[in-house]
């Protein structure tokens, strides 16, 4: 099975190269339309001493939630999130992210994800519904289409 890099996009706060406040996580994309990365949080995400901001982790899984859907070809923009936080997450210890499309209709789309602990544990959970916007983002090409 192969993976490809998605672009990193400029300012974006979770994974933009050009802010220097970004988390800074790198995406990638299996065959099967699974987005994962490995990455490592520090005191820029702090919330609880030592530990990340809950807003942190929501956002990161609101990127990948959303990018799981833009790598399937579609442009669109979230309008619901939940996110579940199980465990708190530490910062300066190595996290893993996945997410996924969970399921398609005419108008909506739905996937989830999650980050775990370096031991495998979930510690935050998410589910999204993303409807197909692209007037929203004009043409921006950081995914392919189709």
């Amino acid at each position: 099975m192969t993976k490809q890099k998605l672009p990193e996009h400029g300012w974006c706060f979770v994974c933009g190269s050009e802010n220097p406040h970004s988390i800074g996580i790198s995406l990638w994309v299996d065959d099967d339309g699974v987005m994962t990365s490995e990455f490592t949080l520090n005191d820029a995400q702090q919330g609880p001493p030592g530990h990340a901001h809950g807003g942190a982790s929501a956002a990161i899984l609101d990127e990948a939630m959303g990018l799981v859907v833009w790598a399937a070809g579609l442009k669109v923009a979230a309008v619901n999130l939940e996110i579940n936080y199980h465990k708190p997450l530490p910062l300066h210890q190595r996290l893993t992210l996945e997410a996924r499309i969970t399921q398609k209709d005419e108008h909506k789309i739905f996937s989830s994800g999650e980050i775990k602990l370096s031991d495998g544990t979930v510690a935050v959970s998410g589910r999204g519904i993303y409807v197909v916007a692209p007037q929203l983002f004009g043409d921006l090409g950081l995914i392919r289409e189709g």
